[in-house]
């Protein structure tokens, strides 16, 4: 996937597809990105539009079809199209829990004159785009080695913490629409009891996205600090990750990796939970962002720490997604599986 902003050319291909080009987006509560599918895996024109700068999803989406890459390119009268929400789609009515736009799936397909437009949630989307990742648009941490037919599991650590499973059925997946960031959190030993001791002080209920999340990782240095008898800067998640790279602050690395070691235990839950030895997945924001320092953590080993099902967990392979735009791929099998039935 490329760039149109950095293509020489942003020009897209004939489409493959008789009935035309493909419409694909993920929507988050800051940005719109929007692409175009010509055929299967054949997407570009991708642009990333700033959510604040348009009162309505349908006009960000006027704006980009109107944008002189994609009109340089010739493209007119849409057909089909799938999109990626940050948000629970239990009807026709979306209102976006992190941004202000609120719309009727029906009114928005009417309203861009689609035939068909599919809303799904983002990571439904993400969890259907595991199976079609190449060897380049993931990375392996630890051993491990997938089995064909059988669960994958998702784990994505951001502003939240998103989980999702997949699971065979017949030629396609079924994606679990999954809350089970929500599911209470559970130390490991007693630097974690103290931070879960610090946390019940602001929170009756502490749940794992309470601190595998961006919020997350300034209560457990804040946490840590108090543990340790020090004193806790006013630092921001990706402050505290930046000063942790760059080796700045013992305290700020000592929050990274009290986050790697939680992010591998719920992992490692969800792998016992799904019986997913096709792998766990590890999308977000964070973790991508750690690069080595998270693939030399105690996350694996966190991971593969159950006691009698130590050897089960070590033939479980557990990957970091590192695709640029991987609900793309989500959205687009999604839309595919629509139009063949």
């Amino acid at each position: 996937m490329t760039d149109h902003a950095t293509a020489p050319h942003p020009v897209v291909p004939p489409s493959a597809y008789v009935d035309g080009p493909r419409l694909l987006a993920d929507i988050g509560g800051t940005n719109a990105r929007f692409a175009l599918e010509t055929a299967p895996g054949q997407v570009g024109l991708i642009d990333v539009l700033p959510c604040d700068n348009y009162p309505t999803l349908a006009d960000a989406l006027r704006a980009y079809l109107g944008s002189p890459a994609v009109v340089a390119a010739g493209v007119d009268g849409l057909r089909h199209a799938a999109l990626a929400i940050a948000n629970p789609i239990t009807g026709d009515l979306v209102r976006m829990t992190n941004h202000h736009w609120e719309f009727s799936i029906a009114a928005l397909r009417v309203e861009c004159g689609f035939e068909t437009l599919e809303v799904v949630n983002d990571f439904t989307a993400l969890a259907r785009a595991l199976p079609h990742l190449a060897a380049s648009q993931k990375r392996q941490v630890g051993g491990g080695v997938a089995r064909a037919h059988t669960p994958l599991g998702l784990v994505g650590a951001g502003t939240g913490l998103g989980v999702s499973g997949l699971i065979p059925a017949g030629e396609s997946w079924t994606a679990l629409l999954s809350e089970g960031g929500h599911v209470t959190f559970s130390p490991a030993n007693e630097t974690e009891v103290a931070i879960l001791q610090f946390a019940w002080r602001q929170y009756e209920h502490v749940s794992a996205e309470r601190l595998l999340s961006g919020d997350g990782i300034e209560l457990i240095y804040r946490a840590l600090a108090h543990h340790t008898g020090q004193a806790a800067q006013a630092l921001d998640a990706p402050e505290i990750s930046r000063r942790a790279l760059a080796g700045e602050c013992v305290l700020c690395d000592q929050a990274i990796e009290a986050f790697c070691g939680m992010l591998g235990t719920v992992a490692g839950n969800l792998a016992v939970t799904l019986g997913a030895q096709g792998g766990i997945y590890i999308g977000g924001g964070i973790v991508p962002r750690l690069g080595e320092r998270f693939a030399r953590s105690s996350f694996r080993s966190r991971f593969e720490q159950k006691g009698r099902f130590v050897n089960y967990l070590a033939q479980v392979p557990t990957f970091v997604i590192t695709a640029d735009y991987p609900a793309f791929l989500g959205v687009s099998a999604i839309l595919a599986e629509k139009l063949r039935s």
